[in-house]
């Protein structure tokens, strides 16, 4: 079955859909252990500012899947996962001076969700002119 996103073209270094499954389960093993080794730590001196940077970005991430596969709004979708971007880093940032092995554990995530944005910008340049038919 021929799904909205199968239609789209698709930006080169574009992985496989079999290839997402994989990735986001070891980028969410790694995600979970660098904020339960930040939570952990005893002193947190920006904890506040932290917590905050957190819920922004976990709430774009969320906001993104809706955006890009729900609503089919790729320019939206677009500017929701740079600010995921720019949140990510400044958790890395945030975490690295508390625990830096927190923040490493970040980086392959960082590095998943600038390919991601990379694809996004993609997916807008090339589809943008003559949208997919909707499946």
């Amino acid at each position: 079955m021929s799904t909205w996103y199968d239609s789209l073209i698709k930006p080169p270094l574009t992985p496989p859909k079999q290839v997402f499954g994989p990735v986001w389960a070891v980028l969410y093993i790694l995600i979970f252990t660098s904020l339960i080794l930040y939570f952990l730590t005893p002193a947190k001196p920006q904890f506040t500012l932290t917590t905050i940077v957190l819920i922004v970005h976990f709430t774009a991430g969320f906001s993104w899947t809706s955006l890009f596969f729900g609503r089919k709004q790729i320019l939206p979708a677009l500017a929701d996962i740079v600010l995921m971007d720019i949140t990510l880093i400044a958790i890395i940032l945030l975490f690295l001076p508390v625990n830096p092995l927190s923040a490493w554990l970040l980086l392959p995530y960082l590095l998943w969700s600038l390919l991601a944005t990379y694809l996004n910008l993609g997916f807008w340049r090339l589809n943008r002119k003559s949208p997919p038919r909707s499946a």
